[in-house]
């Protein structure tokens, strides 16, 4: 699994569902589906008068997720920004070109005015396969994206009980002075961290 080949299972996908925070930094979240893919980027259209557009304006922040029929979550992190000017006719022309409803939305001339292309060309990409035994999870980055750890470890302080890896829903955890957590195949659930009776199970990042 790589980047490249998770932004292609995005476009197997199609439709995303995109979070951005709004003015009062609460949640906000909707599907978007006017979406085009290069190796190494995305790019997406909406209109220059929706909440969406003003909050990708206003902060850039974006999460972008996707699952697929196999039980693959994608989770892309970044911050979108407007495509470059001189090239938005040639992005919203590729978008419409490759989503053919769209022409039903925005007719003719209306999506020039109307609409905004935003670009994302730095990320971190979550890869989560919930399908296989162990499960499998990594992490990627496109651009300079920068990938941010998560899930636990375990440090020193461990005593060697073997608590963990005996409540190890993924039994992940491998014996050692300290265990060691096989980070991709991890759950993130925390049982680890909750049952270590020396509080050696550390949250990473």
């Amino acid at each position: 699994m790589d980047a490249k080949t998770c932004l292609q299972k995005l476009q197997y996908v199609g439709v995303l569902a995109f979070a951005t925070v709004d003015e009062c930094g609460a949640p906000q979240i909707r599907n978007i589906s006017a979406i085009h893919y290069e190796p190494e980027a995305m790019y997406f259209f909406t209109a220059k008068g929706k909440d969406f557009c003003c909050q990708l304006l206003t902060d850039g922040r974006v999460q972008i997720l996707g699952y697929t029929k196999y039980k693959e979550m994608i989770r892309l992190s970044a911050r979108a920004k407007p495509a470059c000017e001189m090239e938005q006719q040639k992005w919203i022309d590729t978008i419409f070109e490759e989503q053919p409803y769209l022409s039903n939305v925005y007719p003719g001339d209306t999506r020039k005015l109307a609409g905004i292309v935003f670009e994302i060309t730095d990320a971190e990409i979550e890869y989560f396969h919930l399908g296989v035994n162990p499960i499998f999870r990594e992490s990627y980055t496109i651009g300079s994206g920068i990938v941010k750890e998560k899930g636990y470890q375990i440090t020193d302080a461990c005593i060697g009980c073997g608590s963990c890896a005996e409540h190890c829903p993924q039994r992940c955890i491998e014996p050692g002075m300290p265990y060691q957590i096989q980070q991709e195949h991890c759950l993130h659930c925390g049982n680890c961290h909750m049952i270590c009776p020396v509080q050696a199970v550390e949250k990473r990042g």
